[in-house]
């Protein structure tokens, strides 16, 4: 199993779209820690969105879809069940 999923800093106001291996959860975590990346630069990442594949490669995919969108709205209209 793999997952697309989508974090959201409110002291950012960011979105982050990432793919992984993992459980969301987990990957939430680790995103949490303190690291040298993107989300390293806030603490308050939730867990806004999820979608399950079967195969990692079919996860990645769709995570370069999304961020290719590099559309807030569409972000937002996905997240909504739009």
């Amino acid at each position: 199993m793999a997952c697309v999923y989508i974090l959201y800093s409110a002291s950012l106001d960011k979105y982050y779209i990432g793919s992984s291996s993992q459980t969301p959860e987990e990957r939430l975590q680790k995103h949490l820690l303190n690291h040298g990346g993107f989300t390293g630069r806030a603490k308050d990442w939730v867990l806004v969105y999820t979608e399950l594949y079967d195969v990692k490669s079919d996860a990645y995919r769709r995570e370069r879809l999304l961020k290719a969108w590099k559309s807030r709205k569409q972000i937002e209209e996905l997240i909504k069940g739009g």
